[in-house]
């Protein structure tokens, strides 16, 4: 028999594991807070990005044209700057890389994926010889020792950085 063309043929239904289940099933205030999280030009980024023209350096904005496009670079390409997220990118030793509870199998997947991406990247773009700096979103909380710190990044010359990434 023929299903008429205005009739969408359905697959049978099967019963998905109680883990996917869960996955799917989602709170929708939750929801509506992880479609808020920024992915570019986040509070973090602008606020380096301000300190860095205080210290009177130009850096463009996620620069798709070198690997894993660097939250900020420097005039000359040469140092590249990543603004992570303490939760999203596992801060080691802060307290705000927290696990959720709930679908915890499912984040701790996540999180690995995140670190793992966070190496590749930092590789690619040493490969190319721009050094990689790792500034955690705690470390913008504080100017004067962020100001700090890229002043005296931006001051060294030779050799490579020293970073959380390896």
């Amino acid at each position: 028999m023929i299903a008429p063309a205005n009739r969408r043929l359905k697959a049978p239904r099967r019963r998905g594991s109680k883990i996917l289940r869960r996955a799917l099933d989602t709170d929708p205030a939750r929801s509506a807070l992880m479609r808020a999280v920024r992915q570019k030009r986040t509070g973090g980024e602008l606020i380096v990005g301000r300190v860095l023209r205080t210290l009177g350096v130009s850096a463009p904005h996620n620069v798709k044209t070198l690997p894993g496009s660097p939250d900020l670079v420097t005039g000359d390409g040469r140092l590249a700057r990543f603004v992570h997220g303490c939760f999203w990118h596992r801060h080691r030793g802060c307290s705000r890389t927290t696990t959720p509870k709930r679908n915890r199998a499912f984040w701790l997947a996540k999180f690995r994926a995140n670190v793992s991406r966070d190496r590749r990247k930092a590789r690619a773009l040493r490969a190319l010889g721009v050094d990689v700096l790792v500034i955690w979103e705690c470390e913008t909380k504080s100017l004067e020792k962020l100001a700090a710190k890229l002043a005296r990044v931006l001051g060294r010359r030779g050799g490579p950085l020293t970073t959380t990434l390896r």
